[in-house]
């Protein structure tokens, strides 16, 4: 990471660790956990402190994600105000990808896939499906995932069948709720949440990729709740290796429209599962066409944007990366199209890697403002 200003940056909410970059190096933490839990939130201010001491020259800066809700923020908000530095918040996905940048020493503009399973959007909403177009001068949203409502709220993330219902409403077929789902929750939940969804209550939006993951999951009957994050989605990683262990790769699909930056819409892929045979011989089938069919239409969509936006260099951040068969998909459609793929080998391309990304950002933030500064000194003078 070359730079001329050391960053203190706190990282995200789940698996959390702090980095401090200086200029030729980079410091880590170890890992917290998640800042749900006290003992975790303990040990980062700690760290934080540790790694200001081992600074090798002043601070600049506390970088922290943008929830305003997150342990990690309100301790960097305070650590700096004591150090007398400013606070930089950097929006969730952003880092992901500005993390593969500075992982790589990446000097131009970037198309960046984030895809995950949560993150606070600049908007306030919740994102997690996000194309993404970074340099050092900033970010721009490209585009995003089709959304899909949480019915429930956040309940959603821990209850795929949710999920599913939620495909279901978005595609207008909301009265099979109750009939697809009444024997694995009973009639009456799934009544509830066909009519919450009709109304619009309590079903705030997400272009999360991971919630996708979760209704297709659902969708195929692998997965109705989930005690662990990531669970469902794994459970449909192993249905589709067990059936490209003895098929090989499904063929190219072209289920998703990926003409379109704005909006990458996965109705289709989910409306496909949904009338999939329902044997048990099918699910591994389907579990691979999934990740076939996805991967393809997000390379397409991340292909276009590069054309768009004149670069040949794409960044892939994100827990969703986590999964094999979308990481080597993704890469390999986007190298046959000749574009050169990016994504974290020193650090997780999860939250555990985030603070990189936080402090890459901060400092360019910082790097900038001295500029300006420069100039406007400059212009003064010449007055």
């Amino acid at each position: 990471m070359k730079h001329s200003i050391s960053v203190l940056a706190l990282g995200a909410w789940l698996k959390n660790a702090a980095c401090l970059s200086e200029p030729g190096h980079t410091s880590w933490s170890p890992q917290h956990g998640d800042l749900g839990d006290p003992l975790a939130c303990e040990w980062l201010e700690v760290s934080a402190r540790a790694l200001k001491r081992e600074a090798r020259c002043p601070l600049a800066a506390v970088a922290h994600d943008l929830h305003p809700d997150f342990y990690s923020t309100r301790l960097a908000m305070a650590l700096a105000d004591e150090w007398q530095v400013p606070a930089i918040g950097v929006q969730h996905h952003h880092a992901h990808i500005a993390a593969v940048i500075a992982e790589h020493a990446v000097d131009g503009p970037v198309v960046g896939l984030a895809l995950d399973g949560v993150g606070l959007g600049s908007d306030g909403e919740a994102w997690g499906g996000e194309l993404l177009h970074v340099d050092a001068g900033g970010w721009q949203r490209l585009g995003h995932l089709s959304p899909l409502s949480l019915p429930g709220g956040d309940v959603a993330a821990r209850e795929p069948w949710r999920m599913a219902a939620s495909a279901l409403h978005a595609l207008g077929r909301g009265g099979e709720i109750e009939s697809r789902f009444a024997q694995a929750v009973g009639s009456t939940r799934a009544r509830q949440l066909q009519q919450l969804l009709a109304r619009g209550l309590n079903c705030p939006q997400t272009s999360s990729t991971g919630r996708w993951f979760d209704a297709a999951a659902a969708a195929l009957a692998l997965s109705v709740t989930q005690s662990h994050e990531a669970e469902a989605a794994v459970a449909l990683q192993q249905q589709a290796m067990q059936w490209i262990a003895t098929h090989g790769e499904p063929a190219e699909t072209r289920y998703a429209d990926d003409t379109r930056l704005a909006t990458l819409d996965l109705r289709p892929l989910l409306a496909r599962l949904l009338d999939w045979p329902p044997s048990h011989e099918a699910v591994p089938e389907a579990a691979a066409w999934f990740h076939a069919a996805l991967a393809d239409a997000l390379a397409g969509w991340a292909a276009r944007a590069a054309q768009h936006a004149g670069t040949r260099m794409v960044c892939l951040g994100g827990g969703c990366f986590f999964n094999p068969l979308l990481t080597a998909r993704v890469t390999l459609r986007l190298q046959q199209r000749g574009l050169t793929v990016l994504r974290p080998m020193a650090h997780s391309c999860g939250d555990a890697g985030l603070a990189l990304g936080q402090a890459w950002v901060a400092a360019r933030h910082l790097e900038a403002s001295a500029a300006s500064r420069e100039l406007t000194n400059e212009s003064l003078s010449c007055a």
